[in-house]
């Protein structure tokens, strides 16, 4: 079978014992590694519900290593559910929807979900210029809106705050992206049309048809890579891998695409 290869390291210098939960595994691998350790010692981890991982780091260096290999072909995806049509059209943290409503519809009239998620999407790719370091931890939706500047989370967070601001639910999705450069974990969209999730990429810096889901969530607060729950540390080290099964495939970034 043919499959993707995706993979992260992670190095954390911990300075005070801490509580780690990672979001690093990819959701439907045929073969995966997960290895933490310090100072060559392995460290326990515990697998939480989500695909999320528990670490209960010492003080010292911490290493992580993960690895999979994923299948090119992945069942259909669920249809959009009641609640998460619900929890995806309400504001949050990072996509204060309601502080955006009144732009939003000035700005989108398209009645059509589609062609208004399109037309967002659109929007953003053009109104927004990619740049390293332009955002922070609290940058959010309204902040890129008004600077004009950001990264994937960044205009991920505005897509996903226009959408909901014209009542079309949209939550995030935390992706290994094959064909990326500069290789990193990656943030889109996806919006629920007809009842069915499609992605969006306002970068457009890589193909969807080859991205490989890690994490869900309203927006990038539900979807980090690592959140610390007790303790202190920093994460001077970070490398990503994605490598496609193939060729990549040509995307126009107009079609309806599902993530699976």
């Amino acid at each position: 079978m043919d499959t993707s290869q995706v993979g992260s390291t992670l190095g954390f210098d911990v300075t005070e014992p801490a509580e780690i939960v990672l979001q690093i595994a990819a959701q439907a691998p045929l073969h995966e590694t997960l290895t933490v350790s310090n100072a060559g010692q392995q460290v326990e981890v515990v697998e939480l519900p989500g695909r999320q991982h528990l670490v209960h780091a010492p003080k010292g260096t911490l290493t992580v290593t993960y690895a999979a290999q994923v299948p090119l072909t992945l069942p259909r995806p669920a249809d959009v559910t009641p609640i998460e049509r619900v929890v995806a059209l309400r504001p949050s943290r990072y996509c204060p929807s309601d502080r955006l409503a009144g732009f939003a519809i000035q700005q989108f009239m398209t009645k059509d979900a589609a062609d208004t998620v399109r037309e967002i999407a659109s929007w953003v790719n053009r109104h927004v210029v990619y740049t390293v370091g332009s955002s922070g931890p609290s940058t959010d939706a309204a902040d890129t809106l008004l600077d004009g500047r950001g990264v994937c989370r960044d205009y991920a967070h505005l897509v996903a705050t226009l959408c909901r601001a014209r009542d079309i639910p949209a939550r995030v999705a935390a992706v290994y992206a094959p064909g990326l450069s500069p290789m990193d974990f990656h943030l889109v969209v996806e919006a629920a049309i007809d009842g069915r999730w499609t992605v969006w990429d306002a970068t457009r810096l890589a193909p969807r048809q080859s991205l490989i889901r890690i994490a869900t969530g309203r927006d990038a607060a539900d979807t980090a890579l690592a959140t610390t729950l007790s303790g202190m540390l920093t994460m001077p080290e970070l490398m990503i891998t994605a490598v496609a099964g193939g060729d990549l495939p040509f995307d126009d970034h107009t079609g309806l695409v599902e993530l699976p």
